[in-house]
This record gives C-alpha cells, structure tokens and sequence, in this order.
C-alpha cells in the first residue's frame, strides 16, 4: 500500500489539469476535474496498487483481470470517451456518442497531465498525440468527437502547448457559443 504516494500523484494530475484548464477558460471543470479519484472507491484500489510510472489501473486489470476503479470513475467523469458510450439508435450495437466540445478539451488536458506525470522529463508535446496513436483503432468515439481530439492531439504535437490553448481559446470554444 502506498497511500501517500498515490495521493501525491492524483494531487500532481489534479493541479496540471487545472492549469490546462484554466488556460483554456474551463474555470469549473479544472476545479472538479476527477474528484472521484478520491473516492474510497477509487483511492484505496489505486494505492493498493500504486507503481509510481503509469496508472494504477492498469496494475489492477492485470492483477484481477479487470479495474474496478476504472469502472468507477470512467462512469463519473464526462471527460472520458467511455462514459459517452451508448447504444446506437435502431439497434445497430454500440457507439461513441458526440461529445460536448468542453468534455473533449478537457480529455486533451487529462492527456497533457497524465503524461506529465508518468513521463515526467520525458515528456514532450508529442507524448498525447502518440499515447492516443497506439490504440486509436479501438477507441469508440463518435466521428465528429474524433476528428476534433485528432485535430487538438495534432496541434500539440506539432505547434505546442502554447499554441494549443490559443487555439482552443479562439476557435473551439468560442464556436461552441
């Protein structure tokens, strides 16, 4: 059991997140962002199996063959593609709903911080880009919330963080509205 350590990383995530969100004009959402993690749901599955250099979660699926703390929070946070996952109208098996333009920003924030904090010096702007590269094909996402996560991921990685939140600020919010 690692407790404090745990805590500190969901800490960490937690405060790059609201950063990024902050920078975008997502006042609310960088605040609330991932609350459940300190669930007890949530907290003492990830310290239980805490490694330090990538999502307890995964530690968890691999020991039990499935994350219960996972299953927990992608239920509770609208920032995750999975929570937007529904059958499709007319019975035609399941599929990525659109997701608000605010849900996706705030994944990419997610992104940014979780690679962050795994990656630490390693970390480069195309760290989101290729974590999302690597399974892109087995995501289930509406092609509308795709091709902005693509568009946003691509940006990063090309132009920087920098470049990003202008672009976030001045273009996909401001559309929204």
């Amino acid at each position: 059991m690692h407790p404090l350590a745990h805590l500190h990383t969901i800490n960490h995530h937690k405060w790059l997140v609201l950063r990024h969100c902050f920078a975008v004009g997502l006042y609310r959402q960088g605040l609330l962002h991932d609350l459940s993690k300190y669930s007890p749901a949530e907290f003492w599955v990830g310290a239980r199996y805490y490694q330090g250099n990538r999502s307890p979660n995964d530690a968890e699926r691999q020991a039990r063959g499935c994350s219960t703390a996972w299953l927990h929070h992608k239920g509770r946070n609208k920032h995750h593609l999975e929570y937007w996952i529904d059958y499709v109208p007319g019975g035609r098996g399941m599929g990525g709903m659109k997701m608000p333009v605010r849900y996706v920003v705030e994944m990419v924030c997610d992104r940014m911080a979780a690679s962050k904090t795994y990656l630490k010096d390693a970390y480069t702007d195309r760290a989101p880009y290729d974590y999302y590269m690597h399974a892109r094909d087995h995501y289930i996402l509406h092609p509308e919330t795709r091709a902005l996560l693509e568009l946003l991921l691509t940006k990063l990685k090309d132009e920087g963080e920098q470049a990003l939140f202008r672009y976030i600020r001045s273009e996909v919010l401001r559309k929204k509205a």
